[in-house]
């Protein structure tokens, strides 16, 4: 793999239950299904699941760590130095421009590095090729063309996230956009750990910034505080524990993250309308799964939003 880095366009699925890599890699889109996966870049962590993908610029140092009871399903998709900046090209640059110069350089694309959650720009195309290499070899004209046609709604969504970068009270657009990675670095590195006492100051570390500007700059960005982040994702976390687990409610309260058995009870039913009890009957009865199947509803529920849940049953 490390051959092809940076040099051809290609992908690798895969299960695989313990695995650990680290090296330097080229732009990529990290997925993973019916399980999770660490990465570390630099002093920052990204968990994969699920529910999001992970994207990583070329020539990105990272360690890659997966460690499961059961295979867990990896869809890594890795592109070529220059496919980006072609499909950039192709979408700014007039055809009469093109045509007189078809190999003319672009500026080089550097995304934004963290986990984004499953949306309906990248997401459909991803479980698409995802579907399709589960059933037969790919041929290769077909799986680049695909591979190009993901970079676009790739762009779609860099784009989007500069919405966020331009909320930022910094006057230069450069800091902005420094300050904007720094947060995300952080809020990553928060979603990967939110289950760890966390400190303020641990998150302000990661961001490389001061308590009080990584507090002020984070809820500017993201519309709420360090504190509310972790707060959403461990009630999120318990949610889906609650509908997919056997796991009594004391036992998740302490696996997310909550030192209180009764303040864990009592935000749950402020945040949701339901206590934990109530929400895991109502919702384990509406949903019809066996306990602790959690990713095979999960994903069914994306493929059926996505119109796609007949493909998905026949891969």
């Amino acid at each position: 793999m490390e051959a092809l880095m940076g040099k051809e366009t290609f992908l690798l699925h895969g299960k695989v239950k313990q695995y650990e890599w680290e090296g330097v890699g080229s732009l990529s889109l990290k997925s993973f299904y019916s399980g999770q996966a660490l990465y570390r870049v630099g002093t920052g962590a990204h968990l994969v699941n699920d529910g999001c993908y992970l994207l990583l610029n070329h020539d990105q140092p990272y360690a890659l760590s997966v460690a499961s009871e059961r295979p867990i399903e990896s869809f890594c998709i890795f592109f070529a130095r220059g496919v980006a900046e072609d499909v950039v090209r192709s979408l700014i640059i007039p055809d009469e421009r093109l045509l007189d110069g078809p190999d003319s350089a672009a500026s080089p694309v550097q995304f934004f590095e963290r986990t984004y959650p499953h949306d309906r720009l990248v997401s459909p195309l991803l479980f698409r090729l995802r579907a399709a290499s589960r059933k037969q070899p790919l041929e290769p004209v077909w799986l680049q063309e695909q591979l190009h046609h993901l970079v676009e709604p790739l762009l779609q969504v860099h784009k989007q996230t500069w919405r966020e970068v331009e909320q930022l009270p910094a006057m230069k657009r450069s800091t902005r956009e420094e300050l904007y990675r720094r947060l995300l670095l952080a809020r990553d590195y928060a979603a990967a750990l939110f289950a760890a006492p966390l400190t303020l100051a641990e998150l302000a570390q990661v961001a490389c910034l001061s308590q009080n500007h990584f507090l002020r700059t984070f809820q500017a960005a993201f519309h709420q505080t360090p504190h509310q982040y972790l707060t959403a994702r461990r009630l999120e976390a318990a949610q889906n524990l609650l509908r997919y687990t056997d796991r009594s409610v004391t036992e998740i309260c302490f696996d997310v993250g909550f030192v209180s058995l009764g303040s864990f009870s009592s935000l749950f039913r402020q945040k949701v309308g339901l206590s934990p009890e109530t929400y895991r009957r109502q919702n384990q009865r509406h949903i019809g799964v066996k306990k602790g199947d959690f990713q095979e509803a999960a994903e069914h529920w994306w493929w059926h939003t996505f119109h796609m849940d007949e493909l998905e049953r026949t891969s």
